[in-house]
């Protein structure tokens, strides 16, 4: 059976683009007689708030086209930290335990940051014993480097898509905090609950290549992947709060009058 996801942070009111987001997977799910389902990707709790949350319900609701499941990340971390230890073990993750922002200064102008040396390379023992004597850290994956591969994939709308592994950073799947970065989340929930579309905007495109990377080392079947262009303004800019004002918001158009 397929099964689609519409996966809303609460970080701000539902985007018209999101909502336009929702309304693919719905109709995906309904038109093949799969599984629509909601899960609020609540992991960042700095920037959580109980008001963006009402705001994605009440503009959902008001859309009236329901859905068949719904989760919370937030209530999920125990399988997230369970997944990245399962990478860790595998020796596909290595611990770092630089401060954040203290490898700034060891950038050049116009470098691309992809990994730490030290880090990257510490041997395990010396990684068990920082982390057993209460060192923060934070997991990243260990991309492959020497040699390097080509991650491809297919997608559903943009074609065929392919990124050499030399040209993505050793990225982190837990934060020093001990809470899954998005990357993270996002993949170990789509594989549990067996996501077989992953339909989303075309802004997460590059972050596909991650993500491949962690659908294999976790040993999960890659799902398939449709990234849909983005609603622009009429400038050819991206719809955004700051520039375009509350024309981006589901609740604006409900509140003038327009129909669902």
């Amino acid at each position: 059976m397929n099964r689609v996801r519409f996966a809303p942070s609460p970080t701000g009111f539902l985007h018209i683009g999101s909502a336009r987001t929702f309304i693919f997977n719905w109709l995906y799910a309904r038109h093949t007689g799969g599984s629509m389902i909601l899960r609020i990707d609540d992991t960042d709790v700095e920037r959580n708030t109980e008001a963006s949350l009402n705001s994605i319900f009440d503009g959902l609701r008001w859309l009236d086209l329901g859905w068949d499941e719904q989760y919370r990340q937030s209530d999920r971390l125990a399988l997230h930290r369970q997944i990245a230890q399962a990478i860790f073990v595998k020796g596909l993750a290595y611990r770092d335990f630089t401060p954040a922002q203290a490898d700034q200064g060891e950038r050049r102008a116009g470098d691309t940051w992809l990994f730490n040396p030290g880090m990257r390379e510490m041997v395990r023992e010396e990684s068990d014993r920082r982390a057993a004597s209460g060192d923060r850290f934070a997991l990243r994956y260990r991309v492959p480097r020497e040699p390097a591969r080509q991650i491809c994939f297919t997608d559903a709308v943009y074609g065929a898509q392919a990124k050499s592994t030399a040209d993505i950073e050793d990225f982190a799947l837990l934060r020093s905090d001990g809470m899954p970065t998005y990357h993270l989340a996002s993949c170990a929930d789509d594989a549990d609950l067996r996501i077989s579309h992953i339909v989303r905007g075309q802004d997460h495109l590059t972050n596909t290549f991650k993500h491949c990377l962690i659908f294999e080392a976790a040993g999960a079947t890659m799902p398939q992947f449709a990234h849909l262009p983005l609603l622009v303004a009429p400038d050819g800019t991206k719809l955004s709060k700051r520039r375009h004002g509350p024309v981006v918001s589901v609740t604006t158009y409900r509140d003038a009058g327009f129909l669902p």
